[in-house]
């Protein structure tokens, strides 16, 4: 066979059409990708999607959202509120996702622990894992007070823009740190929001030394979060425990007993699931 003839065959292997198994299972992947963008963007706002709204956001035809749609309620992953003509994450949702937090075993041992912080400090205590750079809030004991929450259990909050980000933070290299800020940035929610690295790096120094991270309404103004880690066997970050609450409550004059609080809860709650505090750093 000449080079020429060998070059055409290539050629014309490439334009010969998929077979059909190919064709299906590219096609396959592409209404996953889309059904999971559609149950994500109704996961972030608890009061649902109009059809035309769900089409607009997620950038899909109005057509093949629907067609989506009724084979993810046939599922029971989404359900559709016909007096408000929304629709809704379903309950087969909530079971897929809980299971997550039941693999992480480590939640249910943390309940007494937050009931514990929320009865000490009078404020919501919440339990908080890192996924992919971002917090993510398992569990939380709310506050018999009047309390607002910021995000929601199973919500995700950039680590650079809350209490428990930063306390986790702080436990990392600052080179590690440097790349989390180079893949994130550093958004400015408020006024308050750290926005330079240098400041950020100073932040987690006081950290270090004292024991817990504090939230000053860096996210929301008038709500305070106060963090603390809890550490595994390995004496590295496993989750992180965190109290929130108004300004108006979690005054100035309080952080420093709260975050004595959390640190010290922290610190039980890595003794109970087997943990090691990392040893003090002299000097």
């Amino acid at each position: 066979m000449s080079g020429r003839e060998g070059k055409n065959v290539i050629r014309r292997k490439s334009l010969e059409p998929r077979s059909p198994s190919e064709a299906d299972r590219d096609g396959g992947v592409q209404s996953v990708d889309r059904a999971l963008s559609i149950l994500e963007t109704l996961a972030e706002d608890d009061e649902g999607y109009r059809l035309s709204d769900l089409a607009v956001r997620t950038g899909l035809s109005a057509s093949t959202v629907h067609r989506l749609l009724a084979t993810l309620e046939s599922r029971r992953f989404v359900q559709f509120d016909r007096a408000e003509s929304k629709w809704h994450v379903g309950v087969r949702s909530f079971t897929v996702g809980a299971s997550f937090a039941r693999r992480r075993n480590f939640s249910a041992q943390a309940i007494p622990y937050l009931r514990k912080l929320r009865d000490l400090t009078r404020e919501t205590a919440n339990l908080a894992v890192v996924d992919d750079e971002f917090i993510i809030v398992l569990t939380r004991m709310e506050s018999r007070e009047i309390m607002r929450s910021l995000t929601k259990v199973g919500g995700r909050v950039a680590m650079v823009t809350s209490g428990v980000g930063k306390a986790v933070l702080a436990t990392y290299s600052d080179e590690d740190v440097a790349a989390v800020i180079r893949h994130h940035g550093m958004p400015r929610l408020t006024e308050k929001s750290i926005v330079r690295p240098s400041d950020l790096f100073k932040e987690l120094a006081t950290i270090r030394k004292q024991g817990f991270a504090i939230d000053d309404e860096e996210a929301e103004i008038g709500l305070r979060c106060v963090a603390a880690v809890v550490y595994n066997a390995l004496a590295e970050p496993l989750a992180a425990i965190s109290v929130s609450g108004l300004t108006s409550r979690v005054t100035d004059a309080r952080l420093p007993e709260i975050g004595c609080v959390v640190r010290d809860v922290a610190a039980e709650l890595t003794a109970a699931l087997g943990g090691m505090m990392p040893a003090v750093k002299s000097g």
